[in-house]
């Protein structure tokens, strides 16, 4: 089977490149980067050693995609995973869409001209912010959950958001070109008849991802404690107790061969949510109790001010991945961190590596 991924060099791309050749099938894995991301570039000679046939190419530019070999499907990897995109100084709103929803057009234009499957990668910023910011919390050991005992909107309870929960705006610029690239993907697959599978992902994370608080926020964490940089909790009393869940992207590896293997599927079980659940929810608090046991005491300053689209907790529920494809998640949170904390101490210029330019 011929697999093409974009954003190949990604910490995300990567993994999941990595993961499909060491399966030991016939997988022929290929994948393209722009390489503009600090970092990445230090993926190549890995991948090259595997196996992987590697292309320097802008998702953005309908061109580079040309040249591409014959794929069976597309695993679409690259995007500005920042929910701060287009908003945070450094990225324009233009070159958000530019890379997110045009990128993704120009991806689905190659799978209707080579008759491809279609992989999106999406996120759980897809779901609407205003139910999110106002969602009744209780703190319990240094964490927020939802107050049960209270109304909660739908498609949400204790074991996270499912995949009715609303995508009404807003969700942020990031969260809406992922949600545009979603309805375009299903309207090209159901137009043009090729297979089409949405995976929204939770927060990604293990070794070798980026330390970027925008975009790897248990990477940056475990890195700057292990390095003693200075390290805030940010908005919610400043106390740390906001909650994500975390998901180590080659678990996505079995749910990925199901559905190359699947593709009548029907459309209703198209999209689902993917991640750790509410077994790997762990608070910035419950993150730095992890790191003072791991490496010792370090100050974490509390400030109280609250960046655009912070949230209090965001747990997807991947009970849906789990009826339609027997698929659960198999490295726990506090094995990713430990992954995370090897590769830390292995290379102690990680954080400048891939600290924004």
């Amino acid at each position: 089977m011929r697999i093409l991924i974009s954003g190949i060099c990604g910490f995300a791309g990567c993994t999941l490149a990595r993961t499909l050749r060491q399966i030991g099938k016939d997988y022929q894995v290929c994948g393209f980067d722009n390489f503009i991301r600090p970092g990445s570039e230090t993926n190549r000679a890995e991948l090259k050693a595997l196996g992987v046939r590697l292309f320097h190419g802008d998702l953005r530019v309908a061109s580079d995609l040309e040249p591409l070999p014959e794929a069976d499907w597309v695993i679409d990897a690259a995007a500005n995973p920042s929910v701060l995109a287009g908003i945070d100084g450094r990225t324009s709103s233009r070159q958000l869409v530019e890379h997110n929803l045009a990128g993704t057009i120009n991806l689905l234009e190659y799978c209707k001209q080579r008759r491809a499957g279609f992989i999106l990668l999406s996120t759980s910023r897809v779901y609407s912010i205003a139910p999110l910011a106002a969602l009744p919390v209780v703190v319990v050991k240094h964490a927020f959950r939802p107050d049960t005992e209270k109304t909660l909107p739908v498609g949400l309870t204790a074991a996270g958001l499912d995949e009715t929960f609303s995508t009404t705006p807003p969700v942020s610029l990031y969260g809406a070109t992922k949600l545009a690239s979603e309805a375009l993907a299903l309207e090209y697959g159901e137009t043009f008849g090729f297979p089409v599978f949405i995976n929204r992902c939770g927060v990604l994370a293990g070794a070798g991802q980026f330390g970027r608080p925008d975009q790897g926020i248990f990477s940056f964490w475990i890195n700057s404690w292990l390095r003693r940089r200075s390290l805030s909790y940010l908005g919610f009393g400043g106390q740390g107790h906001q909650v994500r869940d975390c998901l180590h992207p080659r678990d996505l590896a079995p749910l990925l061969e199901r559905q190359f293997a699947a593709p009548t599927l029907a459309p209703a079980d198209r999209v689902i949510n993917l991640s750790g659940g509410r077994a790997s929810a762990t608070s910035l608090r419950q993150l730095s109790d992890w790191c003072a046991a791991r490496f010792g005491t370090h100050p974490v300053a509390a400030d109280d001010s609250l960046r655009p689209f912070d949230l209090p907790w965001i747990v997807l529920d991947p009970a849906k991945a789990g009826r339609c494809w027997g698929w659960q998640p198999q490295t726990t949170a506090t094995s990713i961190f430990e992954e995370i904390a090897v590769h830390a101490e292995r290379h102690p210029e990680w954080l400048d590596l891939s600290a924004p330019l």
